[in-house]
């Protein structure tokens, strides 16, 4: 069976050099083979299209086909995409070789904060929640400007003032267990800022990565879903086959929605709250489709293959835990406030 994963029906199979390479790869890594998942990464990274730049269902594609083989390999590989299409739009470079990784998020009681020192900016402080931050050579993190602002910066993540936190028995998921996230402690450590202040939320990219996340996820989800087309054993009676039926319902809106949205982008049809909106539209719909995949996976095929099949059972406990960046009800809560208060696409 071809691994890629396409996102339109009947579609020619892939010959570009990038996605040959990936083709070629996916048999020769295995599970948490993470300096090979990040030559890959870093192989790829030239290479593979950006957002927006009239190949974006090819790159969502891409994402999508890792995600189906394992998601451990597509979380490493996405992020580094993700920083090297935003140094892209910035006008700035990376360095050859390198492995990037993107932090944004905030947590309780850890602060990352920038201040000017001469021609550069410092950063000082702590960010939660770095996935991977032990592997990476660098990486673009969010710090805080003043009280209200984030700006982005490129953070040489092996310089002086970076230490990254050890392990202290913290991490202990059963999904993506060898994607750490750790806390990095940062003291007065040089950065260069990457757009002005706020610049990083408010750049239409900033939807197009969320989507690009979204791509994995239904990647993962085509992964489970080929387990569930081949059983092991006893072929699939009436049940199955309604299972099988459901599956193939939330792929195809699935897959359907990415595809739309990538025409969308490369386009240049929607930008600004638009562009907020769709992102968060398709990242619903995905995610639903996703968890859709699981149960009938979960339901059709029982707890043996959770308990026999380690193939099986990682992408199991990897996509659920993956689906919860999703933000679930919060962000249709979000998405029907954008149509109350600008107007939603099927009602104008």
């Amino acid at each position: 069976m071809d691994p890629w994963v396409p996102l339109a029906p009947h579609a020619v199979a892939p010959h570009e050099p990038w996605q040959q390479r990936v083709r070629d790869a996916l048999g020769t890594f295995k599970r948490g083979d993470l300096v090979g998942h990040l030559e890959l990464a870093a192989e790829l990274g030239p290479a593979a299209p950006r957002p927006a730049g009239g190949a974006t269902r090819g790159l969502w594609e891409l994402l999508a086909t890792l995600g189906a083989h394992d998601l451990q390999l597509a979380r490493a590989v996405e992020p580094h995409l993700d920083a090297l299409a935003i140094l892209d739009e910035a006008g700035s470079g990376a360095p050859t070789g390198s492995a990037w990784g993107v932090f944004a998020a905030e947590g309780p009681g850890a602060r990352l904060t920038a201040r000017p020192a001469g021609e550069g900016w410092v950063l000082e402080g702590t960010k939660p929640w770095c996935s991977l931050a032990a592997h990476l050579s660098h990486a673009l993190v969010t710090a805080w400007v003043d009280d209200e602002t984030r700006g982005l910066f490129a953070l040489d993540l092996r310089g002086p003032g970076v230490r990254t936190a050890g392990s202290d028995g913290s991490w202990v998921p059963r999904g993506l267990p060898d994607i750490v996230s750790t806390a990095i402690e940062v003291d007065g450590a040089g950065a260069t800022p990457v757009g002005g202040p706020g610049w990083y939320l408010r750049r239409d990219g900033f939807a197009w990565g969320g989507i690009g996340v979204a791509a994995v996820w239904y990647g993962g989800a085509v992964g489970l879903a080929r387990r569930l087309a081949r059983p092991a054993g006893r072929p699939l009676d009436q049940v199955g086959h309604l299972h099988l039926g459901l599956v193939d319902q939330h792929l195809t809106a699935a897959r359907a929605t990415l595809a739309e949205a990538a025409a969308l982008v490369d386009a240049g049809a929607v930008s600004g709250h638009e562009a907020a909106a769709l992102a968060t539209r398709v990242r619903s719909v995905v995610a639903a489709a996703a968890e859709g995949v699981l149960a009938s996976c979960e339901h059709a095929l029982g707890p043996g293959p959770q308990v026999g099949d380690a193939a099986y059972a990682a992408g199991l406990a990897d996509l659920r835990l993956y689906l919860r960046q999703h933000h679930a009800e919060r962000d249709l809560a979000a998405l029907g406030r954008g149509s109350d208060e600008h107007g939603a696409w099927w009602s104008r």
